[in-house]
């Protein structure tokens, strides 16, 4: 069924992506991490960063955690304070790999010590969840091997399964386990998770709480990631996307940078399997690290990034495509792709946000609100948040 601009703009207005607060922090590459001025030292300063971006965009209402970076006292205080921003807490975020103990192996470590630690770490984070309002626990396991040898490549997975197991038992009926996957780094050799087929097998076996994220920086150059996306679809256990671009492996860079065609192309499975909806149970969330551009102009321009991508799959013209499907007409069903990709689709999402009493330019808007200034001047002191704070 072919969308028109007007169904378009129904369903632009629906949708909304999480943003990360680790974003907003310092971070950097292997090699150096590159302060700014203004960024915040705490979870509080990084939310109200994350309501500017709402405050100009209109779409990003949602805020994911990373614990222990996140921690504080009282997270009833935390919430209420996302409230009042007019934002709430997303997806909790577990860190498995800034502990020394941890150097071998979390969930899947030779020691069942250690793994107790880290399913101990994943209990603390569900406890978060619920003072937070919070539903998706997500997990990235760096866990891996550098050395042909080094460990049993089975027996890890059977320690995973066990440890997953632990975790999912503690969830509430309410809440999702999303598990992410890496083909590599930090180990070389075996990643215990590398790809979506070991995700998917292990939340398979998990049980109907367990849905998969797809990090769109996961993946050797060339893979066809919009044919994991139809698949997972398929399956009923795509969970959440991790939104950004790389251009050899999670570079973490803005979404659209490196290949907004592939965007394009990943949302167009979204709206052909009426995933876009806000029901589906896919959520949208950026994970991004600005090394050397200002925090929250780079999340204005990844929401949009997405946005434009979105605009284009929902100005494919369905009812053409399918019949140049049907014909085994090649060139005509891709140029009914090309012509949907082609279409400028700025003046369109300028019309969205006028309706909702935006600025139609959210970057020129975000500059003259004078934030960035303020933030730099009253951010005097103290340390700020960054790679593992």
């Amino acid at each position: 069924m072919t969308i028109d601009p007007h169904a378009a703009l129904a369903a632009l207005a629906q949708q909304t992506i999480e943003l990360p607060s680790w974003a907003f922090g310092n971070s950097g590459t292997r090699f150096k991490v590159f302060a700014q001025a203004g960024v915040p030292r705490d979870p509080y300063e990084k939310l109200a960063d994350a309501a500017q971006v709402h405050r100009f965009t209109g779409v990003t209402p949602r805020v994911s955690l990373h614990i222990p970076w996140d921690l504080v006292d009282d997270y009833d205080r935390l919430a209420a304070h996302a409230a009042g921003l007019g934002l709430q807490i997303g997806a909790i975020n577990s860190n498995l790999f800034q502990d020394d103990d941890y150097m071998l192996g979390s969930l899947t470590h030779p020691d069942a010590r250690v793994r107790a630690k880290a399913v101990a770490h994943h209990v603390q984070c569900i406890d978060v969840m619920r003072a937070t309002g919070s539903t998706d626990l997500k997990i990235w396991l760096p866990d891996g091997l550098n050395y042909p040898g080094q460990d049993s490549l089975r027996a890890r997975q059977d320690r995973l399964a066990e440890s997953l197991a632990q975790v999912y038992a503690a969830l509430d009926p309410d809440h999702r386990l999303i598990l992410e996957y890496k083909f590599f780094e930090p180990a070389f050799y075996a990643m215990d998770i590398p790809d979506w087929g070991t995700s998917l097998l292990h939340c398979l076996a998990l049980g109907e709480q367990a849905f998969v994220v797809l990090d769109t920086g996961h993946h050797a150059p060339g893979t066809n990631i919009e044919f994991i996306v139809a698949q997972l679809l398929r399956a009923g256990r795509l969970g959440a996307f991790d939104f950004n671009s790389r251009f050899y492996a999670d570079d973490d860079l803005m979404v659209g940078a490196a290949d907004p065609f592939q965007l394009f192309r990943i949302l167009h499975e979204i709206v052909g399997s009426g995933a876009l909806s806000p029901d589906s149970g896919v959520n949208f969330m950026l994970d991004q690290c600005h090394n050397i551009e200002p925090k929250i102009p780079g999340q204005i321009r990844s929401v949009m990034n997405v946005q434009e991508a979105t605009a284009k799959a929902l100005l494919v013209d369905g009812d053409a495509l399918l019949a140049a499907q049907l014909a085994g007409d090649v060139l005509g069903a891709n140029a009914v792709l090309m012509d949907a990709y082609n279409t400028d689709v700025r003046p369109l999402l300028s019309d969205l946000r006028t309706s909702q009493g935006l600025d139609p330019d959210p970057m020129s808007a975000y500059r003259a609100s004078g934030y960035a200034d303020t933030i730099v001047a009253e951010r005097v002191g103290g340390a700020q948040a960054g790679w593992g704070a």
